[in-house]
């Protein structure tokens, strides 16, 4: 059964916290250290996770929660914008292709409702699984981003990846 994309309901927000808040949920890629639990209700409750500048959206299977994308508004020039993507699977969902389902469903939701011309994503060096899922949904690996994110108490290098509207055809 393929995936969808759905808006986040408030009977999502455990399961948001699980992904993002217990180790265990996180994977050892996306683990940061704990944070405000009550951040997920305070964002629904603002904007139902959703606005002009990024959202999240719940990627469903059936009535299954398998994880969550999110993008963000990222400025590329005084008058450009391109939307950086990320997402987390639930553990017992991964290593089945919903990520890159999902990240293709995302892509084409962004292109086709915005007029964004690139969306990017990134991950570290290490996290092999996520680098062959973005390729396989259509993005081009594009450099090393050498010392770019934090965690686990060392600088951790990344890739980024992107797939311009072009490539769509």
């Amino acid at each position: 059964m393929d995936v969808s994309l759905r808006p986040v309901r408030e009977d999502d927000l455990p399961f948001l916290n699980h992904l993002t808040n217990d180790e265990e949920g996180t994977g050892a890629h996306q683990w940061y250290g704990w944070h405000n639990p009550h951040r997920h209700r305070k964002r629904w409750e603002e904007n139902g996770y959703i606005s002009d500048d990024g959202g999240y959206l719940i990627i469903a299977r059936g009535d299954d929660r398998i994880g969550f994308m999110s993008w963000t508004k990222q400025m590329t020039s005084r008058v450009s914008y391109c939307f950086e993507m990320g997402l987390i699977v639930a553990p017992e969902f991964r290593g089945q292709g919903y990520g890159t389902q999902a990240q293709q469903l995302l892509a084409r939701y962004l292109f086709d409702h915005s007029t964004v011309n690139r969306v990017q994503a990134s991950t570290e060096v290490t996290n092999f699984a996520e680098q062959r899922a973005l390729e396989k949904a259509g993005f081009t690996k594009e450099g090393i981003l050498r010392g770019v994110g934090f965690r686990a108490g060392h600088w951790q290098d990344g890739v980024l990846y992107s797939m311009l509207r072009a490539d769509l055809n």
